[in-house]
């Protein structure tokens, strides 16, 4: 069964990092870019916003029995098939897991231009997200 206090806990941290993202956006890239605090906090920010999401993710699939997940992008296939989410939705998440694995795993080569990009443009898939979670309130 899912567990709305779960949903809500991780809900309300999700909201928190895109209060903390949507404050940095107001930087130009020359700003973003020459200030460690700026670029870091965005590159962790945006890390855990997407960890939030797949554990909600994860959450809805074990507690709905939808097959099991041993990838992170398995995350947003199930969710498809199971018709939470749509494929562009899908499509979407799945770029966001490898966006994740970059910050995590390829550390050394961040592309500072590339998180600015994405803090600029991409925070609304979030929010677009986050709203899919919020119907199992």
């Amino acid at each position: 069964m899912i567990r709305p206090e779960i949903i809500r806990r991780r809900l309300e941290k999700l909201d928190e990092y895109l209060a903390i993202l949507r404050q940095l956006q107001r930087y130009s890239y020359d700003e973003f870019a020459a200030n460690p605090e700026r670029y870091g906090s965005a590159e962790r920010f945006l890390h855990l916003a997407i960890e939030s999401l797949n554990d909600l993710g994860n959450h809805v699939i074990a507690e709905s029995g939808l097959c099991t997940v041993e990838w992170y992008s398995d995350i947003p296939s199930r969710l498809c098939e199971a018709g939470v989410i749509s494929t562009e939705m899908r499509d979407v998440w799945i770029r966001m897991i490898g966006f994740r694995n970059i910050l995590v795993h390829d550390y050394l080569k961040i592309d500072r231009s590339i998180v600015f990009h994405v803090l600029q443009e991409n925070l609304n898939d979030l929010e677009a997200l986050k709203r899919i979670f919020v119907r199992f309130l």
